[in-house]
């Protein structure tokens, strides 16, 4: 029997065998670091756009505003969908910049996403409540719908009740000249 001792020299291949395992732990720290810098357009876009506001009519999802219907799109002015959560903390990132438009003059509907009144009602207590009306959509039916795949997401909505854009995630301070030209080009 035959003994090896430490210094006798190991095989080439047993030697990159003991490099492998860091070898594809650092490629996969650099391929994660790669999706966090440059990730990929995920984003679903509504198949609706262009196309008619699909019928719906939503109880009120708090006692301070009515709900809303389709039927709210056909008044002749383009007015904004705001699709939203209590439990949304992007939704209330987004708020102040909901708040703006308001004040700029937009009307602003909001659908509250599988949320329970109590909780939508201090969620608007707590970040402001730019909404004319507020539908409560218990079983995302509407959302799902309108072709939304998450909250926050944001329609324009012209005044003869057709999609004209959708912006799907958080409305930052800089998005907000892009929707009011949205908004204008719809016929605000």
């Amino acid at each position: 029997m035959t003994e090896t001792s430490a210094s006798e020299p190991q095989p080439a291949g047993f030697r990159w065998a003991l490099w492998l395992p860091l070898a594809l732990f650092i490629a996969f720290v650099a391929l994660v670091f790669y999706g966090l810098v440059r990730p990929a357009d995920r984003t679903i876009e509504s198949a609706l756009i262009g196309k008619p506001v699909p019928a719906f009519d939503l109880k009120p999802a708090i006692a301070a505003r009515p709900g809303l219907s389709s039927a709210v799109y056909q008044g002749g002015k383009p007015r904004l969908l705001n699709i939203f959560a209590s439990w949304c903390i992007p939704c209330a990132v987004e708020a102040p910049q909901l708040d703006e438009l308001g004040k700029q003059g937009v009307a602003i509907d909001g659908i509250a996403i599988r949320d329970r009144s109590e909780d939508v009602s201090a969620f608007l207590q707590k970040n402001g409540n730019p909404f004319a009306r507020i539908g409560a959509d218990n079983v995302s039916a509407v959302q799902l719908a309108l072709g939304s795949s998450g909250v926050p997401e944001t329609f324009v909505i012209d005044g003869k009740g057709v999609i004209r854009y959708q912006h799907v995630g958080v409305i930052r301070p800089e998005h907000v000249p892009l929707i009011l030209r949205e908004l204008k080009e719809a016929g605000l």
